[in-house]
């Protein structure tokens, strides 16, 4: 997957180039912060098309995980041997993030054993479109400053506790020897991507078995 942000997103916020010592170190640092928002989020934040995933609903609402969403193509009742589906008709997306399944129909012989024991499905495999052609400004805006406390760390040199470089500062934590080997993300990173961080409640995501 691509990463969130680039060597480019870099110097634009430096207002240098890289140095031949930062440009070495860039690609992993941009690839372990990507990895690190995305974990922290649960979101993708690039454009996906024909994720399939199984979800149990909450009531009568299947509620799709990755934002945002830009189409729904199916919908399918799960049997309860976990394998076995049956594609769905009546049901409509809100053009958010719900599948409302008031009126939905399945096409399943209720007989076979695939669904035997069970009068109704209760999770349904749902297939859909997702995410942006390019990463939010604020996710990008994110990873750089996750990527450049670690590249332009004063950990690396020691006894430095602080410095500018053009209109960036950055500064030595309590702690932090260890800093300039991964990058970390700080609280006020997680609280620019509060609105994108997990919902408390609401579908419940099915690992397949």
């Amino acid at each position: 997957m691509a990463d969130l942000a680039n060597v480019a997103d870099l110097e634009a916020r430096l207002g240098r180039s890289l140095t031949v010592d930062e440009a070495a170190r860039a690609p992993a640092l941009l690839k372990d912060a990507s990895a690190k928002v995305r974990n922290h989020t649960g979101q993708t934040f690039t454009a996906v098309a024909g994720d399939v995933i199984v979800l149990r609903p909450v009531g009568v609402l299947l509620r799709l995980p990755q934002r945002p969403v830009t189409a729904v193509t199916a919908v399918a009742a799960v049997a309860p041997d976990g394998t076995s589906t049956a594609p769905m008709s009546g049901w409509s997306w809100d053009g958010r993030d719900k599948v409302d399944l008031t009126y939905a129909t399945w096409s399943a012989d209720f007989s076979a054993p695939a669904w035997r024991d069970r009068a109704a499905p209760d999770t349904y495999q749902v297939t859909y479109d997702h995410g942006d052609a390019t990463a939010p400004d604020i996710v990008i805006a994110t990873v750089c400053a996750m990527v450049m406390r670690t590249l332009l760390s004063p950990s690396m040199t020691p006894g430095l506790a602080g410095e500018r470089v053009g209109a960036y500062s950055y500064q030595l934590q309590p702690g932090a020897g260890s800093v300039g080997a991964s990058v970390v993300m700080t609280q006020e990173d997680k609280e620019d991507l509060r609105r994108y961080g997990p919902r408390r409640a609401g579908t419940i995501g099915v690992k397949p078995g």
